[in-house]
């Protein structure tokens, strides 16, 4: 996709071209939570929660959102939320919840310790480190923020999670680096899961799954068996269903990847000549679920690049998917969030289908 080019000669202020805006929200049950907006420049913009781990949650390309958000929306972040399922009572929705940094989809108990559904990542406040703007004057076309997670307790595990953002003026991307490590002396069992979600107006009756797949396994359940059967058009996304029966499903989808690993899933929605692309390497990221939810007024589909799967720890170890992080290691994630709206890169897109 080309980049947006400006004339630097037109305006004095880099602000009128893009960059990084802060503030606090001041209503709600949000209230206090710090957020920084990103504008490219190139049509895309979207919000930063600095208090939920620097996760995204509103996201708009030109007048069009690209998420699904939940009916509470942003919420001030709480351990009071780690254990059960009580972690959807802050999910705010959003491009990107990340999920972990211990355990990843449904709670459990593994070798006696109690873990919440997908973790407390999301319920934790980031601290800043860095806010970087971009300068066309100077010749500095990208932007970037990063900060630190700190997890953890007296004892252990303590877990620690730099994450860095950046987009640049004129492109409708975002490029996010996660480099955790254990800065204890305990061995930490790990698991990070993307929870990227898609809502209206890209969702849409007749909108596109892009991915090209070796196996899917859906999750074992007989609605995501039923739904994710060999033959069905799974990929293709049906109108809202007015009940919750059979309507929130879950797969496990194994992209094809490169040779050096890197993969790309995605969405599309023709009508609207609009799509994102999600671009990973599969030796970080084993798989990518597939979550549908296409009810009434709650109409969302994510792809969720993931280390493990989402029956919780106790079954990933059983497999042997947890991830060991000796004190002192690290382990890094690269990945990107790319909307196109370009005939090619959209064509690019739905021919992973074939």
């Amino acid at each position: 996709m080309a980049q947006q080019e400006f004339d630097i000669g037109k305006f004095i202020n880099p602000a009128q071209a893009g960059g990084i805006e802060s503030y606090t929200l001041e209503d709600g049950a949000g209230r206090g939570v710090r957020a920084l907006c990103i504008n490219t420049g190139g049509g895309l913009r979207y919000r930063i929660l600095v208090d939920r781990g620097l996760d995204i949650d509103q996201a708009f390309f030109n007048q069009h959102s690209l998420t699904f958000l939940t009916h509470r929306g942003v919420t001030r972040p709480t351990r009071g939320l780690d254990t059960g399922i009580r972690w959807l009572k802050g999910f705010p929705g959003g491009l990107l919840t990340s999920c972990g940094p211990f355990n990843i989809g449904s709670p459990t108990n593994d070798q006696g310790e109690e873990l919440g559904q997908h973790g407390e990542h999301s319920n934790t406040a980031a601290s800043l480190e860095s806010i970087v703007q971009p300068d066309p004057h100077r010749g500095r076309d990208e932007m970037s923020l990063s900060g630190v997670v700190r997890y953890g307790a007296f004892y252990g595990p303590c877990l620690e999670l730099r994450r860095t953002i950046r987009s640049k003026l004129g492109q409708n991307r975002i490029d996010i680096e996660d480099d955790f490590y254990n800065v204890g002396n305990k061995i930490v069992s790990h698991a990070w899961l993307l929870h990227i979600n898609f809502g209206y107006p890209l969702v849409d009756e007749g909108s596109e799954l892009c991915i090209c797949e070796t196996k899917v396994e859906p999750m074992d359940n007989e609605d995501s068996i039923k739904f994710f059967a060999k033959g069905r058009n799974y990929k293709r996304l049906s109108k809202p269903a007015p009940e919750c029966k059979g309507a929130s499903v879950v797969a496990h989808f194994y992209p094809r990847p490169a040779r050096n690993g890197s993969a790309t899933v995605g969405i599309v929605n023709r009508r609207l000549n609009l799509g994102v692309a999600v671009h990973y390497n599969t030796r970080e990221f084993g798989r990518c679920g597939n979550w549908q939810s296409l009810l009434t007024r709650e109409y969302v589909t994510a792809l969720e690049p993931m280390t493990g799967k989402v029956g919780g720890r106790h079954l990933d170890r059983a497999e042997g998917l947890v991830i060991e992080l000796q004190p002192g290691q690290r382990r890094s994630y690269r990945y990107s969030i790319e909307v196109v709206n370009d005939k090619p890169a959209i064509d690019a897109l739905r021919a992973l289908n074939r």
